[in-house]
């Protein structure tokens, strides 16, 4: 690629990792298929492993075209951005999907689920236990991921790194909170539509976080290494919008799953 070009966009290098991010994608789904009838995890894994080494690759590439190379031109952030924007649209409409279905059941629930709503047989949990607690937790963390914002607005090194390692540990006690109350689940999501509506919502929210989590993770080792300048920090601003739709997200599901759903 030419260093004197004639337009403000970036072309990007011809580059291996979206094959190598498809065929990971593809293997790991396989492998997925594989584990649920034949009990064996090994070929998801290997999927894993791969996806994992793509995106370290291709986020190291990113990184270098927008931190080295100055290729991220404002007005190429501008199309980051809107890209970004229009991305977390769709995710509201793949979550408003799951809320549909939620309430298309719950609202009048057929006589098949005893006319009633948890059905017949199902345990809920308790809104004001562990949901109330993770619902701290991610209220917190958008303070925190706002507060590490400010810092690197700021040019405030301190402030932005513990801003973000404390957004990124909350957000991993969130998983963790949310992995044992699914060990401890009294229903499965094979238990009627409220177990499938109950699991599929707040299990593509918990990938979520984990996304969110790892993105902020990255942002995190970006900052040590001195990636950020008050004026140049997309990567992060990107990372902390997704964040902040986690949370609205969570309290649309705590307020309507846990507390009016039980």
């Amino acid at each position: 690629m030419t260093s004197h070009a004639n337009h403000p966009f970036h072309l990007v290098d011809q580059s291996p990792w979206p094959l190598t991010g498809a065929i990971g994608a593809m293997i790991m789904m396989t492998g997925l298929i594989k584990w649920f009838h034949h009990f064996n995890n090994e070929l998801m894994f290997v999927g894993m492993l791969i996806l994992i080494l793509t995106m370290i690759q291709w986020w190291r590439d990113i990184i270098r075209e927008g931190t080295y190379q100055g290729l991220h031109t404002k007005f190429v952030t501008k199309g980051l951005r809107w890209g970004m924007i229009l991305f977390i649209i769709s995710e509201v409409f793949f979550f408003i999907s799951f809320f549909w279905a939620f309430f298309h059941s719950s609202l009048s629930p057929t006589i098949e689920l005893g006319s009633l709503w948890p059905p017949i047989g199902i345990l809920p949990f308790n809104p004001l236990q562990i949901p109330l607690l993770n619902t701290a937790i991610l209220l917190a963390s958008g303070v925190t991921v706002t507060w590490a914002h400010h810092g690197l607005l700021e040019d405030n090194y301190k402030q932005g790194l513990q801003g973000l390692f404390f957004t990124v540990v909350l957000g991993i006690y969130f998983t963790v909170l949310q992995a044992y109350e699914y060990v401890e689940a009294p229903f499965t999501i094979a238990d009627s539509v409220y177990g499938s509506s109950f699991f599929m919502a707040t299990g593509f929210h918990g990938l979520h976080v984990i996304i969110g989590t790892t993105f902020l993770l990255t942002c995190l080792l970006r900052h040590l290494f001195l990636h950020f300048s008050s004026g140049h920090h997309f990567g992060f601003e990107a990372a902390a919008w997704y964040w902040h739709f986690v949370d609205v997200v969570w309290l649309f599901l705590y307020v309507s799953i846990y507390w009016w759903g039980s």
